[in-house]
Protein backbone atom coordinates (compact mmCIF):
# COMPACT_ATOMS: atom_id res chain seq x y z
CA UNK A 1 0.00 0.00 0.00
CA UNK A 2 1.35 3.54 -0.83
CA UNK A 3 1.57 5.96 2.36
CA UNK A 4 -0.64 8.23 0.34
CA UNK A 5 -3.31 5.65 0.49
CA UNK A 6 -1.91 4.11 3.91
CA UNK A 7 -2.29 7.92 5.54
CA UNK A 8 -5.63 7.93 4.15
CA UNK A 9 -6.98 4.69 5.84
CA UNK A 10 -5.12 5.55 9.06
CA UNK A 11 -7.45 8.97 9.23
CA UNK A 12 -10.58 6.70 7.80
CA UNK A 13 -9.69 4.65 10.60
CA UNK A 14 -8.91 7.06 13.43
CA UNK A 15 -12.75 8.52 12.33
CA UNK A 16 -13.82 5.03 12.93
CA UNK A 17 -12.77 4.50 16.37
CA UNK A 18 -13.61 7.96 17.64
CA UNK A 19 -17.16 7.28 16.38
CA UNK A 20 -17.62 3.71 18.23
CA UNK A 21 -15.96 4.89 21.09
CA UNK A 22 -18.81 8.06 21.08
CA UNK A 23 -21.49 5.31 20.54
CA UNK A 24 -20.05 2.97 23.73
CA UNK A 25 -20.31 5.96 25.65
CA UNK A 26 -23.70 6.83 25.00
CA UNK A 27 -24.76 3.18 25.10
CA UNK A 28 -23.02 2.68 28.14
CA UNK A 29 -25.05 5.95 29.48
CA UNK A 30 -27.79 4.06 28.34
CA UNK A 31 -27.83 0.86 29.46
CA UNK A 32 -26.71 2.68 33.06
CA UNK A 33 -29.94 5.27 32.84
CA UNK A 34 -32.45 2.19 32.34
CA UNK A 35 -30.48 -0.05 35.30
CA UNK A 36 -31.11 3.23 37.21
CA UNK A 37 -34.45 4.14 36.34
CA UNK A 38 -35.94 0.58 37.40
CA UNK A 39 -34.07 0.25 40.37
CA UNK A 40 -34.75 3.92 41.63
CA UNK A 41 -37.44 5.46 39.38
CA UNK A 42 -39.57 7.04 42.05
CA UNK A 43 -36.25 8.61 43.29
CA UNK A 44 -35.64 11.12 40.28
CA UNK A 45 -32.54 12.85 42.02
CA UNK A 46 -30.97 9.35 42.60
CA UNK A 47 -31.48 8.74 39.14
CA UNK A 48 -29.62 12.37 38.51
CA UNK A 49 -26.80 11.63 40.63
CA UNK A 50 -26.42 7.84 39.26
CA UNK A 51 -26.11 9.41 35.84
CA UNK A 52 -23.99 12.28 36.99
CA UNK A 53 -21.23 10.21 38.88
CA UNK A 54 -21.41 8.00 35.39
CA UNK A 55 -20.94 10.73 32.92
CA UNK A 56 -17.72 11.95 35.44
CA UNK A 57 -16.46 8.06 35.39
CA UNK A 58 -17.00 7.78 31.32
CA UNK A 59 -15.07 11.24 31.14
CA UNK A 60 -12.42 10.07 33.10
CA UNK A 61 -11.98 7.60 31.49
CA UNK A 62 -11.93 8.91 28.32
CA UNK A 63 -9.72 11.56 29.19
CA UNK A 64 -7.05 8.86 30.30
CA UNK A 65 -7.80 7.05 27.53
CA UNK A 66 -7.16 10.11 25.09
CA UNK A 67 -3.76 11.21 27.30
CA UNK A 68 -2.63 7.25 26.81
CA UNK A 69 -3.30 7.70 22.91
CA UNK A 70 -2.28 11.44 23.01
CA UNK A 71 1.19 10.34 24.57
CA UNK A 72 1.75 7.11 22.36
CA UNK A 73 1.23 8.65 18.86
CA UNK A 74 1.71 12.39 19.33
CA UNK A 75 3.87 13.36 22.35
CA UNK A 76 6.47 10.77 21.28
CA UNK A 77 7.31 11.19 17.84
CA UNK A 78 6.90 15.04 18.07
CA UNK A 79 9.38 14.86 21.14
CA UNK A 80 11.71 13.00 19.01
CA UNK A 81 11.31 15.12 16.02
CA UNK A 82 11.88 17.99 18.38
CA UNK A 83 14.76 16.79 19.71
CA UNK A 84 16.29 15.97 15.96
CA UNK A 85 15.33 19.73 15.33
CA UNK A 86 17.27 20.56 17.92
CA UNK A 87 19.99 18.55 17.03
CA UNK A 88 20.36 19.95 13.68
CA UNK A 89 19.84 23.30 14.11
CA UNK A 90 23.15 22.56 16.39
CA UNK A 91 25.35 21.22 13.22
CA UNK A 92 24.84 17.70 14.28
CA UNK A 93 23.45 16.55 10.78
CA UNK A 94 24.16 12.91 11.57
CA UNK A 95 21.06 12.25 13.71
CA UNK A 96 18.32 10.02 12.01
CA UNK A 97 14.97 9.15 13.49
CA UNK A 98 13.18 5.65 13.44
CA UNK A 99 10.00 6.02 11.98
CA UNK A 100 6.56 5.03 14.24
CA UNK A 101 5.31 2.57 11.59
CA UNK A 102 7.11 0.13 8.82
CA UNK A 103 7.08 1.87 4.97
CA UNK A 104 3.33 1.54 3.07
CA UNK A 105 1.70 2.22 6.82
CA UNK A 106 3.58 5.94 7.60
CA UNK A 107 1.07 8.32 9.28
CA UNK A 108 1.91 12.30 8.69
CA UNK A 109 4.16 12.04 11.55
CA UNK A 110 5.97 9.20 10.08
CA UNK A 111 6.37 11.60 6.42
CA UNK A 112 7.47 14.17 8.70
CA UNK A 113 10.43 11.92 9.77
CA UNK A 114 11.29 10.65 6.86
CA UNK A 115 11.39 14.07 5.33
CA UNK A 116 13.11 14.83 8.42
CA UNK A 117 15.77 11.91 7.66
CA UNK A 118 16.54 13.33 3.94
CA UNK A 119 17.37 16.66 5.11
CA UNK A 120 19.97 15.60 7.49
CA UNK A 121 21.32 13.31 4.95
CA UNK A 122 21.23 16.48 2.04
CA UNK A 123 22.76 18.47 4.90
CA UNK A 124 25.82 16.07 5.85
CA UNK A 125 26.43 15.50 2.27
CA UNK A 126 26.67 19.46 1.73
CA UNK A 127 28.57 19.95 5.09
CA UNK A 128 31.16 17.43 3.62
CA UNK A 129 31.40 18.73 0.50
CA UNK A 130 31.82 22.10 1.54
CA UNK A 131 34.47 21.20 4.01
CA UNK A 132 36.10 19.02 1.17
CA UNK A 133 35.43 22.18 -0.95
CA UNK A 134 37.30 24.29 1.40
CA UNK A 135 40.02 21.83 1.83
CA UNK A 136 40.43 21.89 -1.75
CA UNK A 137 40.68 25.51 -2.56
CA UNK A 138 43.16 26.05 0.49
CA UNK A 139 45.38 23.75 -1.29
CA UNK A 140 45.02 24.95 -4.52
CA UNK A 141 46.30 28.60 -3.46
CA UNK A 142 48.75 27.92 -0.93
CA UNK A 143 50.68 26.30 -4.35
CA UNK A 144 50.82 29.15 -6.73
CA UNK A 145 51.11 31.72 -3.22
CA UNK A 146 54.22 29.65 -2.38
CA UNK A 147 56.11 29.84 -5.87
CA UNK A 148 55.00 33.61 -5.95
CA UNK A 149 56.66 33.99 -2.85
CA UNK A 150 59.20 32.21 -3.34
CA UNK A 151 60.55 33.38 -7.14
CA UNK A 152 59.32 36.92 -6.00
CA UNK A 153 61.83 36.74 -2.56
CA UNK A 154 64.62 35.90 -5.08
CA UNK A 155 63.80 38.59 -7.48
CA UNK A 156 64.17 40.83 -4.88
CA UNK A 157 67.36 39.71 -3.79
CA UNK A 158 70.91 39.82 -4.62
CA UNK A 159 73.20 38.05 -7.51
CA UNK A 160 70.80 37.22 -9.60
CA UNK A 161 71.56 37.70 -13.77
CA UNK A 162 69.25 38.86 -15.62
CA UNK A 163 68.57 35.70 -17.89
CA UNK A 164 67.82 34.54 -14.48
CA UNK A 165 65.84 37.37 -13.22
CA UNK A 166 63.73 37.24 -16.31
CA UNK A 167 62.98 33.28 -15.97
CA UNK A 168 61.91 34.14 -12.45
CA UNK A 169 59.68 36.71 -14.26
CA UNK A 170 57.55 34.79 -16.35
CA UNK A 171 57.11 32.01 -14.13
CA UNK A 172 55.42 34.81 -11.63
CA UNK A 173 53.28 35.75 -14.50
CA UNK A 174 52.54 32.48 -15.55
CA UNK A 175 51.22 31.66 -11.96
CA UNK A 176 49.80 34.76 -11.49
CA UNK A 177 47.38 34.14 -14.43
CA UNK A 178 46.81 30.60 -13.12
CA UNK A 179 46.03 31.86 -9.83
CA UNK A 180 43.92 34.57 -10.78
CA UNK A 181 41.93 32.07 -13.36
CA UNK A 182 41.20 29.46 -10.08
CA UNK A 183 39.58 32.37 -8.25
CA UNK A 184 37.62 33.62 -11.37
CA UNK A 185 36.21 30.27 -11.73
CA UNK A 186 35.56 29.46 -8.09
CA UNK A 187 33.71 32.72 -8.29
CA UNK A 188 31.68 31.71 -10.92
CA UNK A 189 31.32 28.08 -10.27
CA UNK A 190 29.70 29.07 -6.36
CA UNK A 191 28.18 31.92 -8.37
CA UNK A 192 26.27 29.77 -10.26
CA UNK A 193 25.60 26.72 -7.77
CA UNK A 194 24.26 29.65 -5.58
CA UNK A 195 21.45 30.16 -8.63
CA UNK A 196 22.98 33.84 -8.27
CA UNK A 197 23.34 34.63 -12.06
CA UNK A 198 19.85 35.04 -14.38
CA UNK A 199 21.19 33.40 -17.93
CA UNK A 200 20.42 34.98 -21.01
CA UNK A 201 18.20 33.39 -23.85
CA UNK A 202 19.56 34.66 -27.27
CA UNK A 203 19.93 33.23 -30.90
CA UNK A 204 23.40 31.70 -30.98
CA UNK A 205 24.99 30.24 -34.67
CA UNK A 206 26.87 27.21 -32.66
CA UNK A 207 29.32 26.87 -36.14
CA UNK A 208 29.84 30.18 -35.83
CA UNK A 209 30.70 30.10 -31.83
CA UNK A 210 33.10 26.59 -32.69
CA UNK A 211 34.90 28.19 -35.31
CA UNK A 212 35.64 31.25 -33.07
CA UNK A 213 36.68 29.21 -30.04
CA UNK A 214 39.25 27.16 -32.17
CA UNK A 215 41.05 29.58 -33.56
CA UNK A 216 42.20 30.62 -30.06
CA UNK A 217 43.63 27.82 -29.47
CA UNK A 218 45.56 27.79 -33.50
CA UNK A 219 48.78 28.52 -31.75
CA UNK A 220 48.75 25.35 -29.70
CA UNK A 221 47.32 23.02 -32.08
CA UNK A 222 49.98 24.46 -34.47
CA UNK A 223 52.94 24.24 -31.48
CA UNK A 224 51.94 20.29 -30.63
CA UNK A 225 51.52 19.72 -34.67
CA UNK A 226 48.09 18.64 -33.97
CA UNK A 227 45.52 17.18 -37.01
CA UNK A 228 42.02 19.14 -36.51
CA UNK A 229 39.25 18.16 -38.31
CA UNK A 230 35.87 20.09 -37.69
CA UNK A 231 32.45 19.26 -39.09
CA UNK A 232 29.75 21.74 -38.72
CA UNK A 233 26.09 21.54 -39.25
CA UNK A 234 25.15 24.97 -39.56
CA UNK A 235 22.85 24.95 -36.26
CA UNK A 236 21.20 27.99 -34.03
CA UNK A 237 20.08 27.81 -30.19
CA UNK A 238 18.42 29.95 -28.35
CA UNK A 239 20.76 29.96 -24.95
CA UNK A 240 23.79 32.30 -23.15
CA UNK A 241 26.83 32.83 -25.27
CA UNK A 242 29.08 34.06 -22.66
CA UNK A 243 28.39 30.86 -20.84
CA UNK A 244 28.38 28.36 -23.86
CA UNK A 245 31.50 29.96 -25.02
CA UNK A 246 33.35 28.90 -21.56
CA UNK A 247 32.05 25.68 -22.07
CA UNK A 248 33.50 25.09 -25.63
CA UNK A 249 36.52 26.63 -24.24
CA UNK A 250 37.56 24.13 -21.26
CA UNK A 251 36.76 21.28 -23.51
CA UNK A 252 38.97 22.06 -26.48
CA UNK A 253 41.94 23.05 -24.30
CA UNK A 254 41.37 20.19 -22.53
CA UNK A 255 41.67 18.44 -25.98
CA UNK A 256 44.85 20.20 -26.74
CA UNK A 257 46.17 19.74 -22.96
CA UNK A 258 45.50 16.40 -22.79
CA UNK A 259 47.20 14.84 -26.55
CA UNK A 260 50.31 14.42 -27.48
CA UNK A 261 52.13 15.84 -30.28
CA UNK A 262 51.08 14.87 -33.68
CA UNK A 263 47.51 13.62 -32.14
CA UNK A 264 44.58 14.27 -33.70
CA UNK A 265 41.35 16.45 -32.38
CA UNK A 266 37.90 16.45 -33.80
CA UNK A 267 35.14 18.19 -33.15
CA UNK A 268 31.61 18.13 -34.65
CA UNK A 269 28.21 19.23 -34.53
CA UNK A 270 25.26 17.37 -35.94
CA UNK A 271 21.46 18.03 -35.53
CA UNK A 272 19.69 14.36 -33.83
CA UNK A 273 16.44 14.29 -32.79
CA UNK A 274 15.75 18.27 -32.78
CA UNK A 275 18.61 18.58 -30.53
CA UNK A 276 22.56 20.06 -31.39
CA UNK A 277 25.05 17.61 -30.76
CA UNK A 278 28.85 18.84 -30.17
CA UNK A 279 31.52 15.96 -29.76
CA UNK A 280 35.10 17.16 -29.23
CA UNK A 281 37.17 13.71 -29.33
CA UNK A 282 40.78 13.49 -29.12
CA UNK A 283 43.43 10.93 -29.22
CA UNK A 284 45.02 11.86 -25.77
CA UNK A 285 46.21 9.88 -22.71
CA UNK A 286 42.46 9.05 -22.09
CA UNK A 287 40.92 8.63 -18.81
CA UNK A 288 39.73 5.18 -16.80
CA UNK A 289 35.96 4.17 -15.76
CA UNK A 290 36.47 4.94 -12.52
CA UNK A 291 37.74 8.40 -13.31
CA UNK A 292 35.38 9.10 -15.47
CA UNK A 293 32.49 8.70 -12.77
CA UNK A 294 34.36 11.39 -11.41
CA UNK A 295 35.79 14.01 -13.97
CA UNK A 296 33.13 16.45 -13.04
CA UNK A 297 33.42 17.10 -10.04
CA UNK A 298 35.14 19.62 -8.41
CA UNK A 299 39.26 19.95 -7.86
CA UNK A 300 38.96 16.76 -9.33
CA UNK A 301 42.03 15.87 -11.86
CA UNK A 302 42.27 12.71 -13.34
CA UNK A 303 45.48 12.82 -15.00
CA UNK A 304 47.81 14.13 -12.42
CA UNK A 305 51.01 15.18 -14.73
CA UNK A 306 48.60 17.76 -15.58
CA UNK A 307 48.25 19.08 -12.64
CA UNK A 308 50.19 22.43 -13.12
CA UNK A 309 47.99 23.43 -16.36
CA UNK A 310 45.35 23.49 -14.16
CA UNK A 311 42.72 23.59 -10.86
CA UNK A 312 40.34 20.95 -11.92
CA UNK A 313 37.31 23.12 -12.01
CA UNK A 314 36.75 23.68 -15.55
CA UNK A 315 35.00 20.27 -15.75
CA UNK A 316 33.31 20.88 -12.86
CA UNK A 317 32.44 24.56 -14.21
CA UNK A 318 31.35 22.96 -17.62
CA UNK A 319 28.44 20.67 -16.02
CA UNK A 320 27.17 23.33 -13.57
CA UNK A 321 26.44 25.68 -16.73
CA UNK A 322 25.41 22.74 -19.15
CA UNK A 323 22.79 21.63 -16.24
CA UNK A 324 21.92 25.97 -16.11
CA UNK A 325 21.37 25.43 -19.18
CA UNK A 326 19.07 22.62 -19.57
CA UNK A 327 21.50 20.52 -21.47
CA UNK A 328 23.29 17.84 -21.06
CA UNK A 329 27.12 16.19 -21.14
CA UNK A 330 28.72 12.85 -21.12
CA UNK A 331 31.82 11.16 -21.74
CA UNK A 332 33.58 8.14 -23.14
CA UNK A 333 37.07 7.42 -22.86
CA UNK A 334 39.73 4.38 -22.65
CA UNK A 335 43.03 4.51 -21.37
CA UNK A 336 45.82 5.86 -23.88
CA UNK A 337 42.58 5.91 -26.62
CA UNK A 338 42.13 9.35 -26.13
CA UNK A 339 37.93 11.11 -25.27
CA UNK A 340 34.85 12.36 -26.70
CA UNK A 341 32.71 14.94 -24.85
CA UNK A 342 29.29 14.91 -26.03
CA UNK A 343 27.26 17.72 -25.25
CA UNK A 344 23.39 17.99 -26.47
CA UNK A 345 21.68 21.25 -26.77
CA UNK A 346 18.12 22.07 -27.77
CA UNK A 347 17.90 24.04 -31.10
CA UNK A 348 15.89 27.06 -31.17
CA UNK A 349 11.91 26.48 -31.56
Amino acid sequence: MKPRKSRLWITLSGYIALLLTVAAIITVAIFVYEAADNTFGDNRGAVAAIMLVTVFFLAFVCAIADGIRRKIMVNRPVDKILEATGRIAAGDFSVRIETEHPYGRYDEFDCIIDNLNKMAAELSGNEVLRSDFISNVSHELKTPLAIIHNYASAIAGEGLDERTRKKYASVLVSTSARLSSLVTNILKLNRLENQEIKTKKIPVRLDEMLAQSILQFEDKIDEKSLALDCDFDEITVRSDPDYLELVWNNLISNAVKFTDEGGSINVSLKREDGRAVVKVADTGCGISKETGEHIFDKFYQGDTSHAQEGNGLGLALVKKVIDVLGGEISVESRPGKGSVFTVRLREEQ
